[in-house]
């Protein structure tokens, strides 16, 4: 999942859901890439990196896919 790639890391349970949105839209705006992977894992609050990889790109008014994958409880990776 890494190799090659830039790493941003958060907790949407522990820290500002909000902050990761407007800080993400900043991200993409003032960069060139064509997709965001985001690997979250295989529970509920996880999902919400999900929502705010999806919304900063609505935001930012660009057109990148934004690749999903869940790593189960198990260690297993699944492509959303």
């Amino acid at each position: 999942l890494l190799k090659g790639k830039k790493v941003v890391i958060g907790c949407p349970k522990l820290d500002d859901l909000d902050f990761y949105i407007q800080k993400l839209t900043a991200i993409i705006r003032e960069n060139s890439f064509n997709s965001i992977t985001v690997a979250f894992m295989e529970v509920p609050c996880c999902n919400g990196i999900v929502y705010a990889a999806e919304q900063a790109v609505k935001a930012s008014g660009k057109n990148i896919k934004v690749n999903k994958i869940q790593i189960t409880i198990d260690g297993k990776r699944e492509q959303l």
